[in-house]
């Protein structure tokens, strides 16, 4: 059975987090990803510390967690790109590339001919997309950043953490690399828009420019848009929202829970739950609007009332009338969740290191193209030799040339 991507031939230059994570969708949806990596250290990313997985000869690797994470289903090809000869094979490849992708400083690739106005003129149906930091323009454009940077500049922290006045209060960060994570969803978005212009509109080939900071501002949505109206920047406020109320952690008898109530409706159940259903005529918390004035004095309330009993109590309840809550669970309870398990989150795959690496699955789910191939994150330049000996010809005399060059290497 066909993948929606099947056919397609994605050439990725893309190192660490968002432009890998991209990729690896594409890769996931049936499209054929050669990943071009340095020889000697390959993506950046596998440097970024452990846990690493075991070599069965007990030696040291560079097959982490941070790697595992953003490459399955692709092949990998060593190249040495800031030699001619590398710059070539690239350039090879991506005369019969539909789609080409990179994360290097704006400007980086053009000293190698790689930039898009190059690859342009000997593919001009090429779907270029470069994934940067700031952009391809303005006063930025040539500033280097990771995730957490983008998180500070672009106004994400500035709404994360506790409150003013509370032990800990100030700006925090997201635990994982989320500015990284949507990007690379937006860099996927973009691409496979401009692949279907192509096809579907008689269009041609096209630069998609994505970057972190972008990205982060678009993602803050309603917080951003609450500065747009008053001029007012939404104040942090832990793990309790900005609109809905009550919507925040409570703490129960054993443990805490995470609660959302969405609309009055919801209110007066919670109440009729807590065996306070008074608490729902009450005129400070009748409507929304009014319970978001009188937060703290609600607040206050609640508190006293769910410290009482257990959390699994209050979650079978809550669940019983529809109000929406849930536990505050581990990455051992995730992947323990019976509807974690029933929608196959984890997936196995055999990798030579390991003959059932755990990997997370594609969260698309599809009725007539599903995802059903989970193939392990290549070592580096476990692919070299394949690809170009199919894909342009080289024969084994040339391989061994460039091999001793340093232009190319092969995994093992």
């Amino acid at each position: 059975m066909s993948l929606p991507l099947t056919g397609i031939k994605v050439l990725d230059l893309t190192r660490v987090l968002a432009g890998p994570l991209s990729a690896q969708m594409l890769a996931d949806l049936g499209a054929d990803v050669i990943k071009i990596e340095r020889p000697g250290g390959g993506d950046d990313s596998r440097i970024f510390g452990p846990p690493y997985l075991v070599d069965p000869d007990g030696k040291a690797n560079n097959n982490n967690s941070f790697y595992l994470c953003a490459n399955r289903n692709k092949r990998s090809v060593a190249v040495d790109i800031a030699k001619p000869e590398g710059q070539e094979i690239v350039r090879e490849l991506a005369k019969s590339a539909d789609i080409m992708m990179e994360n290097f400083k704006v400007g980086d690739l053009k000293r190698y001919g790689l930039d898009y106005e190059s690859i342009k003129k000997i593919n001009p149906g090429i779907i270029y997309c470069s994934v940067t930091g700031y952009g391809q323009t303005g006063p930025y454009r040539a500033r280097p950043g990771y995730d957490a940077i983008f998180q500070a500049a672009g106004g994400l922290m500035s709404v994360t953490g506790h409150p003013d006045g509370e032990p800990g209060a100030g700006p925090m960060k997201v635990g994982p690399s989320i500015a990284d994570v949507m990007t690379g969803m937006n860099a996927s978005i973009g691409i496979l828009s401009a692949l279907f212009h192509r096809k579907a509109n008689g269009g041609v080939g096209q630069h998609v420019d994505v970057c972190l900071m972008d990205t982060v501002i678009a993602s803050l949505s309603h917080y951003a848009q609450i500065y747009l109206v008053n001029g007012e920047t939404p104040p942090r406020r832990g793990t309790a929202g900005n609109g809905g109320v009550p919507a925040r952690v409570f703490t129960c008898a054993d443990q805490d829970i995470m609660l959302v109530v969405g609309n009055d409706s919801q209110f007066e159940k919670c109440c009729g739950v807590l065996g306070h259903p008074e608490l729902a005529k009450d005129p400070r918390f009748v409507k929304n609007n009014d319970r978001v004035v009188h937060r703290n004095e609600l607040m206050k309330i609640l508190e006293d009332l769910f410290i009482q009993k257990p959390a699994k109590y209050w979650l079978d309840e809550l669940e019983r009338v529809g109000v929406p809550a849930g536990p505050i669970n581990d990455f051992a309870q995730v992947f323990a969740d019976e509807q974690v398990k029933h929608r196959g989150m984890e997936v196995k795959t055999k990798h030579p290191f390991r003959e059932d690496l755990s990997l997370i699955r594609n969260a698309l789910t599809f009725s007539e193209t599903p995802i059903t191939e989970y193939r392990a994150p290549p070592l580096l330049g476990q692919n070299t030799e394949e690809v170009l000996k199919v894909n342009l010809g080289y024969d084994s005399a040339k391989l061994e040339e460039l091999r001793k060059k340093g232009i190319i290497q092969q995994a093992g």
